[in-house]
């Protein structure tokens, strides 16, 4: 049960960038914790991280981590998740996962809460994060889907080396040196898997995130297709997805394409509602090239979007620019967000 100063939390995978962004978000948003577990692989275990001051010491996860634990932060790797996350609710956690374990399984919620916060009433213990790219385009579109409807979303991705971990930064990083000092140099990470073919990323899009499927698109296209209609409990939605990886550290950048049902929007309404809807940011003032970009968007929660146009052939249709710090909002904010949601709504006490 929790104390009377908050609730018992456990972060899995506390080490990692995305593990680090929690806890640094946890103590910027004052959650109430009256006791903070850090668990990481065997690997990580004995060394120490900093939370509001207090060093604590980071244990190996095992199923017995989660004893008296209430909530259960997962960004370990699915392998982990599938195997400790039944473990952590088993003994009375709330499990939000960050990997891709659990986010197609009808029977757990996958929730972005300015779209489907009600959902979260429908747990059975384990509650999924949606993909980075993903997150950010559903809170973009969801203010514009609900008066208007949503017929088709087309997207195209722009995104960061960070979504696939430090070693992919570094390896830019290094890249980057070695062309500018004329050396040779050997693609060992990206694009994706220690068993692909790999490709240099500096100076460089590599169109492949994740490995292809029988259909042609990667996995991580169908993440955002399926998702989508998911979240937004839509699956007649028709959603196309090309996403690539491009040089840039941090943050998401998305071309969207989307129709909507009925007649009458306007760039202008959209501009307002999107002005006035949760967890969006309006920049879009064309005339003094004001527009969202990946570099201004790091270490903020919100998501940006700009460019709105409406397409020169189809009235239902219009283009839209969108940026977000995938390490934040596309991960550990919204899983954050999702606790502070659970707690609002009474599911968590």
């Amino acid at each position: 049960m929790a104390t009377e100063t908050g609730l018992n939390v456990a972060v899995v995978g506390a080490t990692g960038a995305v593990g680090q962004q929690m806890l640094r978000t946890l103590e910027q948003r004052n959650f109430p914790i009256s006791k903070l577990t850090l668990l990481s692989s065997k690997r990580s275990a004995g060394k120490k991280l900093t939370y509001k001051g207090e060093e604590i010491v980071i244990q190996e996860a095992t199923p017995d981590s989660f004893e008296g634990v209430q909530l259960a932060l997962f960004s370990a790797g699915g392998s982990i998740s599938k195997a400790l996350a039944p473990e952590a609710v088993k003994r009375g956690a709330i499990v939000v996962d960050n990997t891709s374990a659990y986010r197609m399984d009808p029977e757990v919620p996958l929730v972005v809460p300015e779209v489907n916060e009600e959902e979260l009433r429908n747990h059975k213990g384990i509650i999924a994060n949606p993909n980075c790219s993903t997150i950010q385009m559903v809170v973009a579109l969801e203010p514009i889907r609900k008066k208007y409807g949503m017929k088709k979303v087309i997207v195209s991705t722009y995104q960061a080396v960070s979504g696939a971990g430090a070693n992919a930064i570094k390896e830019m990083e290094e890249q980057t040196s070695a062309i500018l000092d004329g050396k040779e140099f050997t693609p060992e990470i990206l694009p994706c898997g220690s068993d692909e073919k790999h490709y240099q990323i500096a100076f460089n899009a590599i169109p492949q995130i994740d490995k292809f499927q029988d259909n042609g698109f990667t996995f991580e296209e169908m993440k955002m297709i399926n998702e989508t209609k998911k979240i937004m409990n839509m699956p007649e939605l028709q959603v196309a997805a090309t996403c690539v990886r491009i040089p840039v550290e941090t943050g998401h950048s998305e071309s969207l394409f989307i129709e909507v049902e009925n007649s009458g929007l306007t760039v202008s309404e959209m501009k307002s509602m999107l002005s006035e809807a949760p967890g969006v940011v309006l920049e879009d003032d064309p005339e003094n090239q004001i527009y969202p970009m990946a570099v201004n968007c790091v270490n903020k929660n919100d998501v940006f979007v700009g460019r709105i146009r409406q397409d020169l052939d189809n009235e239902k249709g219009f283009h839209l620019w969108v940026v977000s710090d995938n390490l934040l909002k596309g991960a550990a904010w919204n899983s954050v967000q999702i606790s502070e949601s659970l707690v609002k709504l009474g599911l968590l006490k």
